[in-house]
């Protein structure tokens, strides 16, 4: 009997499934060929298919507008991005065509907020939500985004001394700034400390509010921000923060009446493997019932609610392709697939946190599989993917070195945080290049078009970030 690759996928997962498909024994995402990009475009490239941000909002949006109408909840709900995530225009004008709001986390942010804003994709209504630690640019150019019109301008407090900073730069004037505070939590469990770092104790809120907010007639607090690293999951420990937020809540809002919106912050989940489950459905009717009969119970008005959502807006929309350069069996039991880039350097969450991401091959899948460790062309040890780090077993069809066609693979749901973290286009470990960057949309009758947004990274771009003065026609 022939144990095929595709055989495995098929008795281990629903497959085909949402997104990934095979067409003539070649994977496709979301209906794409990568056959197609990969005889076009080579390898290795990074991929961002813009129609699936707007699939993922859509989504969050009518859980929760459906879950607001079903228990008749009078408050209204608003979907934010966190740039953080992904700032390529690209991405984040993807995001803006659904009427959304922004988060922000940096100084450099603002400045984006502003030529956003200059390009004409967002507006001085715009809802804008200022986390993160409050540097003095930062603070600075928050405050004249207030100046200048921005009139749904969030301030969320990460501490006190970031009020009487703020206190101290701003004057007399009528233009009232809106604070938000967020409340610090207690970690996972599992994390390596107790309490988070970001926000304020919970018991110092209301005092806090009291004496130095509520008499400064400069400020109106708006809002209540929690944020559960692990995002937002069916578990004890999720409900458990989230039922204290909402005991503080309750309370700051019997002395705040301007106290107006609460803020979940975390993120929903992506898919990381074929057999991921999580009903979206059941947590947002659960978070909207919760939220409903607490303030019932405290007899207050029902707040705005705020999600969030940079991993879960984006994550899903990219992929990254390589072809396996080389197999080496380098013991009884260790087969090697190297492949044509850094894994260090593209998806650096899977080596310094041991992320899980999607890997599928795009092609070969009616040869027999094996078990195998993929290892990148860099020569540090830790440039690797596999199965002891990541708990999971990594199987690819097998092939031959002389094979006319290498072996392609994917890995995929890779949108989220990697070109951030990996410095896309800078200095990479080894001198490895950033590969080609290709986004992917769909025209108004539904064929996909793929555009290069940046190519692969060149010798004199990389150099010249170097301070190495190179002639172009020198460089081989």
């Amino acid at each position: 009997m022939k144990n095929t690759y595709f055989d495995l996928i098929d008795q281990s997962y629903y497959f085909p499934q949402e997104g990934f498909d095979l067409r003539n024994g070649y994977l496709t995402f979301y209906g794409i060929s990568l056959k197609y990009l990969i005889e076009k475009h080579g390898t290795p490239f990074r991929l961002m298919y813009l129609p699936r941000i707007n699939d993922q909002i859509k989504k969050a949006k009518n859980l929760f507008n459906r879950a607001i109408k079903q228990h008749n909840y009078q408050g209204t709900y608003n979907y934010c991005y966190c740039t953080k995530c992904n700032h390529f225009a690209p991405v984040v004008k993807a995001a803006l065509k659904e009427n959304i709001h922004i988060e922000t986390s940096s100084s450099y942010d603002i400045d984006l907020i502003r030529q956003l804003h200059e390009e004409g994709e967002i507006h001085h209504t715009t809802i804008l939500i200022h986390n993160g630690y409050k540097t003095e640019s930062y603070l600075d150019k928050i405050i004249q985004l207030n100046k200048d019109g921005f009139k749904n301008s969030v301030i969320v407090l990460d501490s006190k001394s970031e009020f009487y900073r703020i206190q101290q730069k701003i004057a007399q004037s009528g233009t009232k700034i809106k604070l938000g505070i967020r409340m610090a939590i207690n970690e996972d469990p599992q994390s390596s400390y107790y309490t988070s770092r970001l926000g304020i104790r919970p018991s110092e809120i209301i005092d806090f509010y009291e004496k130095n907010i509520k008499p400064d007639k400069r400020f109106d607090l708006k809002m209540l921000h929690f944020f559960v690293d692990s995002g937002i999951k069916d578990t004890m420990y999720y409900w458990g923060e989230f039922q204290k937020a909402m005991k503080l809540f309750s309370e700051l809002k019997k002395s705040c009446p301007t106290l107006r919106a609460l803020n979940l912050g975390g993120g929903f989940p992506i898919r990381n493997n074929l057999g991921f489950e999580y009903d979206y459905k059941y947590i947002i009717n659960e978070i909207v019932s919760n939220i409903k009969n607490m303030c019932a119970e405290e007899g207050i008005q029902e707040p705005d609610i705020f999600t969030e959502f940079g991993k879960y807006t984006v994550g899903e929309s990219g992929a990254i392709i390589f072809s396996v350069l080389e197999q080496k069996q380098q013991n009884d039991s260790e087969l090697w697939y190297m492949i044509d880039n850094s894994l260090m350097n593209t998806i650096p969450d899977a080596w310094s946190i041991f992320e899980k991401f999607i890997l599928l091959p795009v092609n070969k899948w009616n040869n027999e599989y094996t078990r195998v460790n993929i290892g990148g062309i860099s020569c540090d040890s830790s440039d690797y993917y596999n199965s002891e780090d990541l708990n999971q077993q990594i199987m690819l069809p097998r092939y031959q070195n002389k094979d006319a066609e290498p072996l392609y693979i994917g890995f995929f749901h890779t949108g989220a945080y990697q070109d951030a973290i990996s410095g896309y286009g800078g200095i990479k470990h080894c001198l490895i290049p950033s590969p080609k960057y290709i986004l992917i949309d769909r025209d108004d009758t539904g064929n996909f078009i793929d555009t290069v947004y940046s190519h692969e990274q060149s010798v004199e771009d990389m150099l010249s970030i170097l301070g190495y003065q190179v002639k172009k026609d020198v460089v081989v």
